[in-house]
């Protein structure tokens, strides 16, 4: 019967519960029931409670709050952000924090709503630093395994090869990186793809973004910016020579007819330019069949970025960076047209106010015009 045990007996379970001991394991090694054996630990919590009043539970309900409160503020810190400022420059701070802390922790800190934190992580990949990082690790590792086995094993087999030491990825993600890197399993028609693929995405820049006069080379690429709950995609071309913005648009969609009625616009506001080569990334619209058959018809020769290299297009990246951070992340805009007035307004500033590096701190246009007057003088 419970009413055998002492109290002096009660209480060495209990002991036994705050060192660390569940309540079950006491239960069984004592050969009491586990009801009996909580009843009496509620009992002298309840006890302790009125003594120090708090009790057990309280207690670590307000140790898990202090954690809690301590990684937010360590949050907070690195972030450099604070709940109240804009949401484009809050998921920025939390991208480069993720997977150094849970995301509901992330997403507590500067209140922002988990749905909208993984929508950005994952709608904005190609931009992604964390995505580009993980992209670049599988990249190096297939890289090993094809030179390792004699550069003779195929997509399906690399897969193979990864998911046994540990790595989560599909086949289709294995064959689109060995296409990026031009990697191909021996068979015979292997030479004529190899020929096909490296004419179809040639990087004719490699680098390097030095020209000698205005429309030789133009470079261009497509941001996201979101805007109470939209986003829209702000496609811009820059031509190297004075690094001026020669076409832009914005829309609400990131498709091949935005890139190509920006393209459209740039070639004919220039003057239809002879001999332009055409620098972007890979993405969907600029490998597009109408796309690349657009330019055909132009006589323009396109470059493209290796995949998952920023830097290969660092100008147009370079400028996106400075119109948010100058631009886009400091006001808080009131609707969709004055949005897009202010792209308005700071290209225009870009290219006529602006101070460039590159230029000798000459704005973009006081350099086109510099290069103008002296062919005219020749």
């Amino acid at each position: 019967m419970i009413s055998q045990y002492t109290n002096e007996q009660k209480e060495a379970v209990y002991r036994r519960y705050k060192k660390g001991e569940t309540g079950t394991a006491i239960a069984i090694d004592v050969g009491i029931p586990r009801s009996t054996v909580y009843g009496w630990i509620k009992k002298f919590s309840d006890i302790e409670a009125g003594e120090t009043g708090v009790s057990l539970k309280k207690f670590r309900s307000l140790e898990h709050k202090v954690k809690r409160l301590k990684n937010t503020i360590e949050i907070m810190n690195k972030s450099h952000c604070l709940a109240t400022d804009p949401l484009e420059v809050k998921l920025e701070a939390l991208e480069k924090l993720y997977g150094q802390y849970s995301v509901h922790m992330l997403c507590d800190a500067l209140n922002v709503s988990r749905a909208t934190f993984y929508n950005h992580i994952w709608r904005n990949k190609r931009d992604n630093t964390w995505y580009a990082k993980r992209r670049e690790e599988l990249r190096i590792k297939i890289q090993q395994i094809y030179d390792d086995n004699h550069q003779i094993y195929g997509a399906s087999k690399i897969c193979a090869v990864m998911k046994r030491e540990g790595y989560r990825i599909s086949e289709k993600m294995v064959r689109q990186i060995m296409c990026d890197l031009g990697l191909l399993s021996i068979r015979e028609d292997a030479k004529d793809f190899y020929d096909k693929y490296k004419s179809r995405y040639n990087n004719r820049l490699k680098q390097n973004f030095s020209v000698d006069a205005p429309n030789q080379v133009w470079v261009g690429d497509i941001t996201c910016f979101r805007f109470k709950n939209v986003t829209y995609h702000i496609c811009v071309i820059i031509d190297l020579f004075a690094r001026v913005v020669v076409g832009y648009k914005i829309g609400r969609k990131n498709s091949t007819q935005l890139a190509k009625s920006t393209f459209k616009n740039a070639y004919e506001n220039r003057g239809k330019p002879k001999g332009l080569i055409f620098h972007s990334d890979r993405g969907g619209c600029y490998v597009s069949y109408s796309y690349r058959e657009y330019l055909k018809v132009l006589n323009v020769e396109q470059s493209f970025s290796r995949s998952g290299m920023p830097y290969d297009n660092a100008v147009i990246e370079s400028f996106f960076a400075t119109m948010k951070r100058e631009e886009l992340y400091r006001v808080k805009y009131r609707s969709e047209n004055e949005f897009k007035t202010a792209v308005d307004v700071y290209i225009q500033f870009y290219n006529q106010n602006r101070p460039h590096s590159t230029n000798k701190y000459k704005t973009p246009n006081e350099r086109e015009d510099e290069y103008f007057t002296k062919q005219a003088d020749l």
